[in-house]
This record gives structure tokens, C-alpha cells and sequence, in this order.
């Protein structure tokens, strides 16, 4: 009996300390159980609030995107029903009865440049901030049974309500508007289409009369190269080279101001020391070809001077020293980039600083070329070269890679016939014709190039006889007229109708018994037309002559740019459609340009006109609707509020205009 009741007290004390040990982990786990339930409970019950919050975002962003746009970035809002749909209103919610809390945060998007890999992209770092796109942070806490939330990221797009901007009428292609040699026409011959205006100010180029200007270049000096351009301030600026020999200045820069019959001419400063082989001209700079063997190729700023105060002699800025003891015999500059032939038959390529004092040859060893290099021109990607070869005089250089350019195609002209000089319309990024002159004073000496295949150019019809003018330049100018000059024979001064490719005629012609040594040619914006001839007369080297298509016929050349597009607000500007007619040997091409407002105008903005290539080339241009670059560079800023285009017109022939008859362009407001 007394080892049964010991026995039975020892499975007491072991029952027990077996439940104190069983019985807090039971009831731990019933207790986490009953938890656990309740957590479930309120996680499923926030999924449900936060698919709720995404369905409400959802609404709000169909009440279009101004009002998503509106909502200030990184601040806690949340949805209420609101008369009856949707709104949000500021401030994290809390749930009186369940404790929930509902907090909606927006953020910026960026998105990756283009051109580039990320193109389009949602990017984390770098990129363009998107306004039609919005980053929603959505969040759902609770504080019990456990302090825990759920987050959800999601994107909202405007996808509702792009806008467009159309211009169709007359009124919308003239309020606002700026025409440079184009026009309007207006009803009943047209509702509003953008045409090329009258070219030649009232001058036919087969009517030619003899100079209405001259002027002398200083003291008695041979000139012997000529280049002229209309210089930003809408006057002409013709470059002579006069230093043919020592009895001259080696430059005169001549500005001409007005047109007919209120023209003026002024000499504000010369250049001297060097013998002139060649002479380019720019806004802010001039460059001569020389024989000097240490400075083949002598830049000049046009905005400094060696004598100060007086300012009669321009700053050498910069030089070229050509690889051996060379003459420069021609130079052509664009893009910051210099394109020069050597009298040891080479062509170089050198990259120029903005201030012209740096110069870095690309092309180490140059390219050799058919023969002692006599003109160049460059336009697009190719260069056009004129040689004084008997065979090859013409070649085109393919110049996309400055360090290893390349002869694409060539071509024989005439009998044995040296070339002298070439016309391209560098206005046109690949042009398809050349105009090419040879020194032999029995023809033909005048050729049409077809150049639409570069690896192949092809001579069009026989040619033109100049009878018995060796000519020294030519140039093509409105109305699809060719000038070609030189010495000997009748005329010196002749004037090419191309309108007959396969016939090209004479169609006027002037005696200069001193000859003509150079050629250059202008179209002003105002619409008139000039030619510019440097002859051996020593008391006036330079003549102006008065040209033109006559009997009110279109422009060669013009450009038209639109009013602004105010999208009220920065926004994407998509792309752009267009409906234009373009009759063989016209062209359109068409830039565009986005930008910010300034003091919240437009109309103060600064616009930058860039084509599909990003650059303000007019080489640079959309031949069609396509899309608007969406990147950040300078003044071209897309995203943005302000938008304008511009479109560039030209024509071979004056009876024949390209027209734009509509543009519209969508944007994302």
C-alpha cells in the first residue's frame, strides 16, 4: 500500500511539469491561431481596399489628364466619391471604424533619350521627364493585430485626350507667319497653300544688261576668286580674292546693301601678305588659299582687327599648313569642318575650333585625286571636285568618315579637256545635278551632271559650246539658268537656259574685253537676284548684274515658318502629318522646333528648327509626316510648350512650285 501511494504521488508531480510545460505552448498557439486568422483577415481586406484605390485612380484618370497633371508630386492623397464619380483629395485617409490607411503618392517619369538604347524607355536616372506619363505609389496600412501595410506601384498614361493643331487656310499660313521668298495663295485660286514667291525682283536673267554697280578693290591687284553670301542681317557679302599678284591686297571683304535701284557698296576692311589662289566666305570668318608653304590656308576673323582702333586690317585668326610645299587651290568650310585641295593633287579634311585658332587635320596622308584639285563644294555627306585633269576631271568624295574619305564616282568630260570649275546647290542635301565647266576654248565646255547615283554620275545631253570663251567659273541661279564666264571669244559673260536639259541654249550674253576670272551668284531673301563677277578691269574689279526669271515666274529658293503652337503647359509634341504637292525638280523639306515658354509666352520663346538628324542643318530635314524627336538640347526642349515648323522650298525650274497645303501636328496636353 505504501509504495502504491508513492508511486502515485511520483505520476502526479510528473503530470504536473509535463503541463506546465504543454499547456502555455497550447495556449501560445491557440492564441497565435486566433491572431494569424484576424492578420489573414485584414491583409485580405487590404488587397481589397488597394484593388479598390487602383479602380478609383483608374476613373480619375479618365476625367482626363489635366487633372492628373494638376496633382502636385510626392504628396499623400486618397480617392473619395465625389458628385458621383471619383476625386482625389489631399491627405493620407484613415478609416474611423476599421483603422485602415489609404495614402496615394505620384511621382515624375523620365524616359530615355532618343537616339539610344533606352529610347522611349522608363529610365530610373537620366532621361526627359514625361508628362504624359505619372509613377502612383499606392499604400494600404493597418496597425492591428501587427503594424503592417502593402504597396503597390503602378504607371498611369494620358491616352484619352491628345490634341492636334492644323494650319489649312490662308489665315493660318499668314497671322503669326514669316515668309522668306514664299507666299500665300489666297481664294478663289486657292484656300491657303504655301507656295515659292516671285523670284528675281523684277530681273530676267535672259534680259542682262551690263553692271548697275561696280566697285574698284583696293590699289591695282589682279582678282582673281570671288564668293559671296547673303550675310545674317539680309545683306550680301561678296568676298574677293585680289592678291594675284603683288601689286594687291590678298582680301576685300565688299558689303552690299539695298537692292535695286538703291544699292550700296562699302569696303570696311582688307587683308594683306599673302598671294590668293582660292577665297571662302562665312558670317564670322574668311579664308584664303595661298602659296605660302608654312600657310597654305589663312582664316581671317571678320570681327577682329591687327590695327586697332583704326580697324582697316582684319585679325589673322587662324592658319591651315598643308603636309609638303603646296598651294592651297580651293577650301570649302561647313559644319566646322574645312575641305581643301592641294596643287599635289590631295584632298584634306580638318576639323576647325568655334574660334577657327585650332585646326586638326583628319585625313593623315590626304586623298589623291584624278589631278591638281581646282574647286570643291560640299553638300550632305559627299564632296563635288573639279580637277585639271585630262580625263576624271569630276569626282565625288564620300566624306561621312572625315579619317578615311573615299572617291565614290567620277566622270570624263569633253576631249582632253582640263576641268576649271563645278556648281552644286549646297542647299540640298544630296542634290542630283552638277554643273561643270573645262578650260578648252573649242566646245562643248559646259556640262549638266546627273549625280542622283553617286557611284555612277553620268553626263546629261552633249553639252553647251561656249565658242571661243575659256571660261574660268560658273553658277546656276533662278529659273533654271546657268552663268558661265571667262576670257577670249564674243562674250565673256554668258548665260545658259537649261530649261531643255538635253539642248542647253544661250539665252544672253555680255562682252567684258578685260575677262571675267570668277563667278558667284546670289538669291536674297527679299526675292531679288544677283550675280557677282570679278573682272580685269583695274578701276573696277567688281560688277554687280541684275537677274531673275522675269515675267513674275516662282523663286529658286524660299522657306516658310509657322506661328507658335501654345499647348498651354509642358507637354510631348508626337509627331506631325502633311499634305504638300512636289513637281519634278522641287523639294520640301521640313524642320521642326519645341521649346519652353518664356515669362510664360511663346511668343519670347527661343526656337531651334531641327530635322529627323537632331541638327539645324538644312540639310537636316523630314521629307514626310513623322515623328517629333522627343530630347532636351539647348533651346530644343520636347517635352515643352511651344511648337513652330519650318518648311524649305526650291525649284529648278520658275515655272513650277512645290505647294504645302496642310499641317498638323498631335500633341499630348
Amino acid at each position: 500500500m505504501k509504495k502504491q501511494i508513492g508511486q502515485s504521488l511520483v505520476e502526479i508531480i510528473l503530470v504536473i511539469g509535463l503541463s506546465a510545460i504543454i499547456f502555455p505552448a497550447l495556449l501560445t498557439g491557440l492564441v497565435s491561431s486566433r491572431q494569424g486568422k484576424v492578420q489573414q483577415a485584414q491583409r485580405t481586406q487590404a488587397v481589397y481596399l488597394l484593388n479598390k484605390t487602383v479602380d478609383a485612380l483608374r476613373s480619375v484618370r479618365e476625367k482626363g489628364w489635366s487633372y492628373i497633371r494638376s496633382v502636385p508630386l510626392d504628396t499623400p492623397y486618397h480617392p473619395e466619391i465625389s458628385n458621383p464619380t471619383w476625386s482625389l483629395v489631399a491627405g493620407e485617409y484613415t478609416d474611423p471604424v476599421t483603422g485602415f490607411k489609404t495614402k496615394v503618392e505620384f511621382s515624375s517619369v523620365n524616359r530615355g533619350d532618343c537616339p539610344g538604347s533606352d529610347c522611349g524607355k522608363i529610365v530610373t536616372t537620366g532621361g526627359t521627364v514625361d508628362p504624359s506619363s505619372k509613377k502612383v505609389t499606392l499604400t494600404i496600412s493597418w496597425n492591428l493585430p501587427y503594424v503592417s501595410s502593402i504597396v503597390e506601384t503602378l504607371y498611369l498614361t494620358r491616352y484619352l485626350d491628345n490634341d492636334a493643331h492644323i494650319d489649312t487656310t490662308t489665315q493660318d499660313f499668314t497671322a503669326g507667319a514669316t515668309h522668306t521668298s514664299t507666299a500665300t495663295r489666297a481664294p478663289p485660286e486657292a484656300d491657303g497653300e504655301v507656295i515659292l514667291g516671285a523670284g528675281g525682283g523684277g530681273g530676267n536673267w535672259c534680259d542682262a544688261s551690263p553692271s548697275i554697280v561696280e566697285q574698284d578693290l583696293p590699289k591695282s591687284g589682279v582678282a582673281n576668286a570671288v564668293t559671296a553670301i547673303e550675310g545674317s542681317d539680309g545683306n550680301v557679302i561678296v568676298f574677293a580674292g585680289t592678291g594675284d599678284n603683288s601689286s594687291g591686297v590678298s582680301f576685300a571683304k565688299v558689303d552690299i546693301a539695298g537692292d535695286t535701284p538703291a544699292i550700296s557698296t562699302s569696303i570696311p576692311a582688307t587683308f594683306n601678305g599673302y598671294k590668293t589662289n582660292a577665297v571662302f566666305g562665312e558670317d564670322n570668318f574668311a579664308y584664303l588659299g595661298t602659296d605660302n608653304n608654312s600657310k597654305e590656308i589663312v582664316i581671317m576673323s571678320l570681327n577682329q582687327y591687327s590695327d586697332p582702333p583704326t580697324n582697316s586690317k582684319y585679325l589673322e585668326a587662324g592658319v591651315i599648313n598643308l603636309p609638303n610645299n603646296v598651294n592651297a587651290n580651293s577650301i570649302f568650310v561647313t559644319n566646322n569642318k574645312a575641305y581643301v585641295l592641294s596643287s599635289d593633287n590631295k584632298f584634306y579634311i580638318y576639323s576647325l575650333s568655334a574660334d577657327r585658332t585650332s585646326v586638326v587635320l583628319q585625313n593623315s596622308g590626304g586623298l589623291t585625286i584624278s589631278g591638281t584639285g581646282k574647286k570643291v563644294l560640299v553638300a550632305g555627306d559627299y564632296a563635288y571636285v573639279a580637277t585639271g585633269a585630262t580625263s576624271n576631271q569630276f569626282q565625288i568624295i564620300n566624306v561621312t568618315n572625315a579619317s578615311n574619305p573615299a572617291v565614290a564616282g567620277q566622270l570624263t568630260l569633253g576631249s582632253s579637256q582640263a576641268g576649271v570649275d563645278v556648281y552644286v546647290n549646297i542647299a540640298i542635301g544630296n542634290p542630283d545635278r552638277a554643273y561643270f565647266v573645262t578650260d578648252s576654248s573649242s566646245g562643248p565646255e559646259f556640262f549638266l551632271i546627273d549625280i542622283s547615283s553617286k557611284s555612277n554620275p553620268t553626263n546629261v545631253g552633249s553639252g553647251y559650246d561656249t565658242n571661243g570663251m575659256s571660261p574660268k567659273g560658273v553658277t546656276v541661279v533662278t529659273g533654271n539658268r546657268a552663268i558661265a564666264v571667262g576670257t577670249g571669244g564674243t562674250n565673256q559673260y554668258q548665260v545658259i537656259n537649261m530649261s531643255d536639259e538635253l539642248n542647253p541654249t544661250s539665252c544672253a550674253g555680255l562682252s567684258y574685253s578685260a575677262g571675267i576670272n570668277g563667278v558667284a551668284s546670289v538669291l536674297k531673301s527679299t526675292g531679288y537676284a544677283y550675280s557677282y563677277i570679278i573682272t580685269g578691269d583695274a578701276n573696277a574689279e567688281l560688277k554687280i548684274i541684275h537677274g531673275g526669271a522675269g515675267g513674275g515666274s516662282f523663286a529658286s529658293a524660299g522657306n516658310f515658318i509657322s506661328d507658335y503652337v501654345d499647348a498651354g503647359a509642358n507637354t510631348v509634341f508626337n509627331r506631325f502629318d502633311t499634305t504638300f504637292i512636289q513637281p519634278s525638280g522641287t523639294t520640301i523639306g521640313i524642320q521642326v522646333a519645341v521649346a519652353n515658354a518664356v515669362g510664360g509666352s511663346c511668343s519670347g520663346a527661343a526656337y531651334k528648327f531641327i530635322g529627323p538628324g537632331h541638327t539645324e542643318s538644312i540639310t537636316d530635314v523630314f521629307t514626310a509626316g513623322a515623328p517629333i524627336p522627343i530630347l532636351s538640347d539647348g533651346d530644343y526642349q520636347n517635352p515643352g510648350q511651344c511648337f513652330k515648323y519650318k518648311v524649305y522650298f526650291t525649284s529648278n525650274d520658275t515655272n513650277k512650285t512645290p505647294e504645302l497645303r496642310d499641317f498638323t501636328v498631335n500633341y499630348s496636353p
